[in-house]
């Protein structure tokens, strides 16, 4: 249920995003009298979902969703019509329009790409204000993968600065650590502040991290306090089979206690037997239960934990929430063009995730904070994407458009098909290449 909800999710925003993309070069286009022959969300091979013609226009959904299109007459684009441009231009064709009107038509897409994303994020900051959880209020510290351990951190360490520069949200450290490549990372440790030099190699390790499948979890998490209370129990369950109640209380493990859910965790995952002893409190008795794990060390009980963190909350007017959003856009935006130097490192490359890896940043449950915030970041992701000076993409018609401005001469249409053609090849490899990456994550 959990990946349908996912891919609803994903689908449901890929569509906003596509549609809208496209609607900006439809309507660039009809502003400057430019006829738009085809508008299509995803794409069509062999077959579409629905198509309707309304004056000159075919609207449609195709069923491959890997983006859309929208076919401007007299333009080489995808569709790679290249009959009509061997007719004389007409006047309502894109080519027999200026180059700066031309220009407009092909950032009309990714413009309407940035305004919907600054625009959803100032809804959000409106409707619901902004919430995050400062890094010195994980109060019981952080819980480390063995990567982070291996790196200096230990459970339990709460973390205050990078470079001795203060985190200020919990979210931003690893973050902060990829982008930044800090030398030192400062904690308070059992009430001491210790100072941790991070390995060279750290940046590294964490991009081969990423790229060893979907099944790996958060190099650092709050630590979470746990009690033993039960939630519910899995489908398939082996403490409920053994008798555990859903009102029991968990109180130990092998005959040892617990504090933390991590160490209930370890308790559970390193045991060298196949049976648990487990301890459990039934109202005022105490008993004892066997329960037989499977190869997985799974006991099939969902813990009910209790998230006692004193979060930061900024609520905002709706002038208020106008210049927080573009704030968190441009933030945004700055962070993913960062990004982009991490390529230098080959790590980099095998970390780059196709669809489904977009997919599963979605959580498993449909809620709207995420599902708007989630949207409106792939939205600056597609913005800036489309304006990579690739053949193919907008960038690519941009490029040539500026050098035709800068220049007064019209690349020649011979070189703008062969352009086409290798822009278009070259982004089916990186999207074979992402989502063959995807595929082998998942037997990792």
């Amino acid at each position: 249920m959990e990946v349908l909800v996912k891919i609803l999710q994903f689908l449901l925003s890929l569509s906003i995003l596509v549609m809208l993309h496209e609607l900006g070069h439809f309507v660039a286009a009809k502003i400057f009298k430019v006829r738009v022959e085809k508008f299509f969300i995803f794409f069509n091979p062999w077959f579409s979902l629905f198509r309707f013609k309304k004056g000159e226009t075919e609207y449609g959904m195709g069923w491959l969703p890997l983006g859309g299109y929208v076919k401007i007459a007299g333009m080489i684009d995808e569709s790679m019509d290249l009959e009509q441009m061997k007719e004389p231009a007409k006047p309502y064709e894109f080519r027999s329009k200026p180059a700066w009107q031309r220009l407009i038509i092909m950032i009309g897409g990714v413009f309407v790409n940035f305004v919907l994303a600054f625009f959803i994020y100032i809804m959000m900051m409106y409707a619901w204000g902004e919430q995050y959880l400062p890094a010195e209020n994980a109060k019981y510290g952080v819980v480390c993968d063995s990567l982070m351990l291996n790196a200096g951190v230990r459970d339990g360490d709460i973390v205050v600065s990078l470079d001795n520069k203060k985190v200020e949200r919990f979210g931003d450290i690893i973050i902060n650590i990829l982008m930044e490549s800090p030398k030192t990372m400062q904690v308070i440790r059992d009430g001491e502040l210790v100072n941790i030099n991070l390995p060279s190699t750290l940046v590294n390790d964490m991009l081969a991290y990423s790229s060893k499948g979907f099944s790996r979890g958060d190099l650092l998490e709050p630590r979470l306090k746990y009690d033993g209370t039960i939630l519910q129990f899995g489908d398939k369950s082996p403490a409920r089979d053994a008798g555990m109640l859903v009102t029991d209380t968990v109180v130990e493990i092998n005959g040892r206690g617990f504090t933390y859910l991590n160490e209930y965790l370890d308790l559970i995952r390193s045991s060298q037997d196949s049976v648990l002893d487990v301890k459990v409190l039934r109202g005022s008795d105490t008993l004892f239960l066997s329960i037989t794990m499977g190869a997985d060390k799974v006991i099939g009980v969902y813990p009910k934990v209790v998230y006692d963190f004193e979060y930061a909350v900024k609520e905002y007017s709706f002038l208020e929430a106008i210049p927080a959003g573009i704030d968190k856009g441009i933030n945004q935006i700055q962070t993913y063009l960062k990004q982009f130097k991490l390529f230098k490192n080959p790590e980099a490359f095998r970390s780059v995730g196709g669809f489904i890896s977009i997919g599963s940043i979605f959580p498993g449950y449909w809620h709207w904070p995420s599902f708007w915030s989630l949207t409106a970041m792939l939205s600056l992701i597609l913005g800036v994407m489309n304006l990579l000076p690739i053949p193919a993409l907008d960038g690519g018609h941009v490029m040539f458009l500026l050098y035709e401005v800068i220049t007064r001469r019209k690349p020649n249409e011979k070189f703008m098909e062969n352009a086409q053609i290798v822009g278009m090849f070259f982004l089916l490899f990186l999207l074979l290449f992402a989502n063959i990456n995807d595929i082998l994550k998942l037997f990792m």
